[in-house]
């Protein structure tokens, strides 16, 4: 058992996956918790290795088979992303057994690299899944409450005041900040993006200028939440668009952004293509703006931006943390009317529109009216999501829903 663990919505996913699968691969961000997860949950059946030091890491490229009949399974193989030419080795093992289950628990930070050579080695052998930094219901408890437009008890929680909200929203969901509430967020964030630089970013793209990367995320971050424009982004910071095409793709892969994409169906307006950004770790994006106090972070020009990643954030790791791939978008019409997050369940879209407000009124769900009119039958009831403490019925089919509820 591991000390100060915070409970993890993957867990029964994860614990499932083990046992039906031969290989299980755990990815997501630096720092988000996957080893500890895995010790917590298989410390007594795994056997644990990471491949990061050098010296492990050469044992592994230089005699991979050797490597893993000193390695046997059930084992846990972590930052894999270090020694991926194993992965074929792997393979060559589960297929003298697959019938056993749970022989390899492989984890990694890159998705790209990682996830091309999964693809390659151990297609129809392994389980994908993915952990990203805790959840507001992971940090409050109750990992796995339902999103409000699913079936379920709603746990009572604890009322999110302001001040309580936008204190929460500076130190984000990496759990060291979370289990260790003395730690100095600012400093970890920096530290935490030092690392990062240095390491994902090195390693996946040549990049010669990690100043100039470092311009590039802070002019992203304030634009978070906002429509993508990447001829924008290349006037400011100086640099050619295909390059800011791929540092977004670099982005993504180490799952440092989420990319919303416009909803789009087969009717008569028309509908912006252009795609939104957010930081998966709203602490992040606040450390990249440069805010430091939670007053100012309320009351200054990033107050709407930082509200609706808090949003989108919630519903996209409640999603991927049930071992699901998020169908998440947004829906803005040429004319400017928009709904913040459109989630298709499968049956339903449900349309959910983000106020930095903790007094919402009915002419805030306009947007939210619009696209039910739009889509008729398709739409689900709509919600909105605010920073006050109280639910409450706005128009027809639309409720208000306290973020510290969703």
């Amino acid at each position: 058992m591991v000390r100060n663990y915070i409970e993890r919505s993957l867990e029964p996913v994860l614990k499932k996956a083990v046992s039906q699968f031969p290989v299980v691969v755990l990815t997501g961000p630096r720092q988000s918790g996957k080893t500890t997860l895995l010790k917590h949950l298989f410390s007594s059946s795994h056997k644990y290795v990471s491949l990061e030091p050098p010296d492990i890491r050469l044992a592994a490229d230089k005699d991979p088979r050797g490597f893993l009949e000193f390695y046997k399974p059930p084992v846990i193989l972590d930052e894999v992303q270090y020694a991926t030419d194993i992965l074929s080795y792997i393979k060559e093992r589960v297929d003298s057994d697959r019938n056993s289950t749970g022989q390899y628990i492989l984890t990694g930070s890159q998705n790209l690299l990682l996830h091309e050579k999964v693809t390659e080695s151990l297609a129809g052998r392994a389980a994908i899944l993915k952990l990203l930094p805790l959840s507001y219901r992971e940090q409050t408890g109750v990992p796995q409450a339902p999103l409000p437009w699913e079936a379920g008890k709603h746990p009572d929680r604890k009322k999110l005041g302001s001040k309580e909200l936008w204190e929460s929203s500076l130190r984000g969901g990496y759990p060291e900040l979370t289990a260790h509430p003395e730690r100095d967020a600012s400093l970890w964030l920096s530290s935490y993006l030092q690392t990062y630089l240095e390491r994902d970013v090195r390693s996946l793209r040549q990049i010669g200028d990690l100043g100039q990367f470092q311009i590039f995320l802070r002019t992203l971050a304030a634009q978070s939440a906002q429509l993508l424009n990447l001829t924008s982004l290349s006037r400011d910071i100086g640099v050619a668009v295909n390059t800011i095409k791929q540092w977004i793709s670099l982005l993504e892969a180490t799952y440092q952004i989420f990319i919303l994409r416009p909803y789009h169906a087969n009717i008569s307006k028309r509908l912006v293509k252009t795609p939104k950004i957010y930081f998966s770790d709203v602490g992040m994006l606040c450390h990249l703006v440069g805010l430091k106090d939670a007053e100012h972070a309320m009351k200054g020009p990033m107050g709407g931006a930082i509200m609706e990643t808090n949003a989108v954030c919630e519903v996209m790791k409640t999603i991927w943390h049930r071992g699901t791939e998020p169908q998440v978008y947004f829906w803005r019409t040429s004319a400017g009317v928009e709904v913040d997050i459109i989630v298709d369940t499968g049956t339903e879209l449900i349309p959910v529109e983000v106020k930095q407000t903790a007094t919402p009124n009915p002419g805030m769900v306009n947007g939210i009216q619009a696209f039910c009119s739009d889509m008729q039958n398709k739409a689900g009831k709509g919600y909105l999501i605010h920073s006050g403490l109280e639910k409450m019925p706005l128009k027809k089919g639309v409720t208000a829903w306290p973020f510290g509820e969703l």
